[in-house]
């Protein structure tokens, strides 16, 4: 699938201005991605997430998850239309939630099979064609651990269906420019601080299936020690939290020096419009 951005229509914010996202002048020469998880917003929070997106810090390209299967992730999607961006959302079938690819100027070539054949609308990946450059995009949902009657089922399954699939899919892509994997991996990286006995080996060796087929954390690049999360667990008896660094973002490695940053936005989930961090890569092209 192909598209071009439609004309850009107006959107009105809560106080009832109209407002646009601003549209790059000339040949970009740097591009910045962001994945969020949009917990299947409600019609409401889903409006002023799409006016954030479109008007906060004017990311290149979205890769959003967590879209919710229904009305609410069609919502969604047209409004960001309405903003200018061009639009990729496949449908959910029978799952609740599917990820969404947008770009804010540009074309979107959407690769139409992945290789991914478990909860493929859960699995994204484009060429994104902006002015004078392109970066690939591989967008990604894995499910959460599941219920207790089907426990990690399809969350194993969707995982070993993507790091099996990933190496030709940066060969479908056939790019010489970056190629970015990004989106709510529901795992943690192996040394993650504190360590979760609840993760399994076979989670961390999904995270390693990314530099296997040769990508980089791009996250650690910029901060090769420390932690940050994107994800807060419910409160304990004492009213702490565990954090989870569960949304990811990779570069091929071969582009490792083009990263100019990658950080987690954490004031979108503090002030409710997600339970999610934003997470946001600036790469040079």
């Amino acid at each position: 699938m192909t598209g071009i951005a439609e004309p850009q229509m107006a959107l009105l914010s809560p106080a009832g201005d109209a407002i646009s996202a601003p549209v790059p002048d000339g040949p970009v020469e740097r591009v910045r991605v962001l994945t969020w998880n949009v917990q299947h917003a409600n019609a409401s929070r889903t409006h002023k997430q799409a006016i954030w997106l479109a008007t906060a810090d004017s990311h290149d390209v979205l890769v959003l998850t967590e879209v919710a299967a229904g009305e609410t992730g069609r919502l969604l999607a047209r409004l960001l239309r309405e903003f200018g961006y061009t639009v990729h959302l496949p449908e959910a079938g029978d799952d609740k939630y599917r990820v969404l690819l947008a770009c804010r100027t540009g074309i979107l070539d959407v690769i139409s099979e992945t290789g991914v054949d478990v909860l493929p609308h859960r699995c994204v990946a484009a060429r994104v064609k902006l002015p004078g450059a392109e970066v690939g995009v591989i967008g990604l949902y894995v499910p959460s651990r599941g219920p207790k009657e089907q426990r990690n089922v399809a969350k194993r399954a969707f995982q070993d269906a993507v790091a099996t699939a990933l190496p030709a899919m940066v060969a479908q892509l056939g790019m010489r420019s970056p190629v970015v994997a990004t989106g709510d991996l529901n795992v943690v990286e192996p040394d993650h601080d504190p360590r979760y006995a609840v993760f399994g080996q076979w989670e961390y060796d999904f995270y390693r299936s990314f530099a296997q087929a040769g990508f980089a954390d791009a996250f650690r690049i910029t901060q090769p020690g420390g932690m940050d999360y994107s994800w807060f667990g419910r409160p304990s008896g004492d009213g702490r939290r565990n954090g989870y660094r569960f949304d990811h973002t990779f570069i091929t490695t071969v582009h490792t020096a083009a990263v100019r940053d990658c950080r987690y936005l954490h004031a979108i989930r503090e002030n409710g419009l997600s339970d999610h961090a934003a997470m946001t890569l600036t790469t040079a092209l």
